[in-house]
């Protein structure tokens, strides 16, 4: 189980009046977030039924480098911009593959 890749399933609530606000700070972490030594896959969807539910479907190299994303600067600025524009805390939850 060392060498498995971490998958990564964060699921965000826009508040109802601020969901292009919430799009638009999303969008912009998926480029630097993709640069990132350790991303295989990430990728930001948008609930085809509840615009303000959006998720990230993500895929790393190992918990450090999910580790090292959460703490870069891109990411805590995206999260600080979200403040005031979702219902609650992003939801993150870390998964293994089962085989």
């Amino acid at each position: 189980m060392t060498n498995q890749t971490i998958r990564v399933v964060a699921r965000i609530i826009a508040l109802p009046n601020k969901v292009e606000e919430v799009k638009a700070v999303l969008l912009e972490l998926i480029e630097p977030t993709r640069q990132e030594a350790g991303a295989i896959e990430y990728e930001l969807l948008q609930n085809q039924y509840d615009p303000t539910d959006f998720t990230f479907v993500e895929k790393w190299i190992s918990d450090e480098a999910l580790n090292t994303h959460l703490d870069s600067p891109h990411l805590q600025a995206g999260a600080a911009k979200l403040e005031g524009l979702v219902t609650i805390a992003p939801d993150i939850r870390r998964y293994h593959l089962l085989e």
